[in-house]
């Protein structure tokens, strides 16, 4: 039985992970700098890591929301930009 909430793993690293390393190998086949690209994606992927593991969860989604690029599957949400509610 598989754990509901477990992450999905592709080859050695999560898959929010694998996606630097992605990006970085197609726009080194796109750029003819294969090499290049792709250790800039595996450096990326790197410090995405540690910045993950020393931070809670989630905290990147509500830093991506402070900064205005709400990611969320609800339907309405507060406004980003005010910080003072009244009634």
């Amino acid at each position: 039985m598989a754990v509901r909430n477990a992450p999905k793993y592709a080859l050695l690293w999560i898959a929010d992970e694998l996606a630097p390393v992605i990006i970085g190998i197609f726009a080194g086949v796109m750029l003819d700098k294969l090499f290049v690209c792709a250790a800039i994606g595996l450096i990326v992927t790197n410090l995405y890591r540690k910045f993950k593991d020393n931070q809670p969860d989630g905290y990147l989604m509500h830093l991506l929301y402070w900064f205005g690029i709400p990611i969320t599957k609800a339907k309405s949400f507060k406004k980003t930009y005010s910080r003072r509610y009244t009634p």
